[in-house]
Parts: C-alpha cells; sequence; structure tokens
C-alpha cells in the first residue's frame, strides 16, 4: 500500500473511523485540527492554517501560516501541499459536522481531487464520502450497509452501479435530482463506475476492496 497523506480539520471527529497513520505516511494538522490530533496521541508533521479557529499559531517546528483572506480553505491549502510533496491519495478527517457550508466546501475538495486524477476519502459518522471522476471504485461484500451516489457539477454519464439492491447499467445521473441516496450492499462484491463525469458516493466505513 502506498503512503497517503492525513490531513485532520477542525470538524467532528467520529468513532470508527480512528486515524492510525504508518510511519511512511504525512500527516497535517489544518487550523484547529492540531488540537484534535494532539488529543488524540497522532503524530503531526505539518501544520497549515490562518488559525482563526485557535487563535494563535500552535508551538510547532513545521507551522505554515496562511492569511485569513484568502481564496483557498485550510483544507484546500493542505491538499496543495499534500499534492506538491507527490501524494496522490488522501484520507480527511474533522472535515464535516460544525459549520454545514465548510463540510459543502470539503466535498468541493474531493471534487478537485478526483480531477487532478487523486482520491480523497472524507470521514463522517458512520460513512466514507469520495468522488470519482471517469472512474469506479470496488467494494467487498458487505452483508448490509447504506450506499448512496449524487451527481456533482452536471450530469454523470454512463453510470453502472453492480452488486448492490438497486443497479444500473450505463444510465445518465443529473445533479438535481436526488435518485442514487439509500442504495444498500447485499452481501456481494460491488462495484460503481461513471464513464463520462463526477459522483459523490457515500459509504459504510471498510467497505472499499482495499480497505478504505
Amino acid at each position: 500500500m502506498k503512503p497517503v497523506c492525513i490531513i485532520a480539520g477542525a470538524g467532528d471527529f467520529y468513532e470508527g473511523a480512528p486515524i492510525a497513520p504508518r510511519a511512511e505516511d504525512f500527516v497535517i494538522a489544518a487550523d484547529a485540527g492540531y488540537t484534535a490530533l494532539c488529543q488524540r496521541g497522532v503524530r503531526i508533521d505539518e501544520v497549515i492554517g490562518d488559525f482563526d479557529s485557535m487563535g494563535r499559531a500552535p508551538d510547532h517546528p513545521n507551522v505554515y501560516r496562511l492569511p485569513v483572506e484568502k481564496d483557498d480553505t485550510d483544507m484546500l491549502f493542505a491538499l496543495r501541499v499534500g499534492l506538491k510533496r507527490g501524494y496522490r491519495e488522501f484520507h480527511l478527517y474533522g472535515g464535516v459536522g460544525g459549520r454545514l457550508d465548510h463540510t459543502l466546501a470539503n466535498l468541493q475538495c474531493l471534487a478537485w481531487l478526483a480531477r487532478q486524477g487523486c482520491r480523497g476519502y472524507l470521514y463522517g459518522d458512520q460513512c466514507v464520502l469520495s468522488a470519482i471522476y471517469n472512474d469506479c471504485l470496488r467494494f467487498r461484500p458487505l452483508e448490509d450497509g447504506i450506499f448512496s451516489l449524487f451527481a456533482h457539477g452536471g450530469t454523470a454519464r454512463g453510470v453502472s452501479i453492480r452488486g448492490l439492491k438497486y443497479t444500473l447499467d450505463s444510465a445518465d445521473v443529473g445533479c438535481d435530482f436526488p435518485i442514487g441516496v439509500s442504495n444498500a450492499f447485499i452481501g456481494q462484491p460491488a462495484e460503481v463506475s461513471v464513464r463520462d463525469g463526477l459522483l459523490i458516493v457515500s459509504f459504510p466505513y471498510g467497505a472499499l476492496e482495499t480497505g478504505g
């Protein structure tokens, strides 16, 4: 398994999604994500942010301070840092809950990563969110669990779902009707793919074939 970049934000952290970086992984604290990681005893390699949530920059040897007025969110800037370091897989914690606009911004970050040819995983309450762009995801044969998908940024064309309760075969899915909510795992290997477009998908912890 290749090294990954782990980023912690200032949002909610949930039981069942422990942060356990390996020695080769790179861990970034985005603003008040620093406090959350310290509370959990997680190693921090770099701290990035404008520190409006914390009130001051932390005492850490690798701090990158951002201006308060900027285009990038702290999370997006942290993703850019990870990309420059060569990482292609990102695991985002503390990126949902709290302010709804921050959650929506982090969903856009997943979409941005997908368009860079990368993969991001955003950990929520008993679910993981990811984005795929002209790509596919494969899942283990879970006996139960909810799967949902949403077209993002326009119509997603050639969407196929296999191995779940409700299937699709090269269908078009629009971004203005929630047809993809509340599908279900049924104990079979499953796969979702999109030929042309971008999907936001939600699935249980541990559902990915690779263990994500």
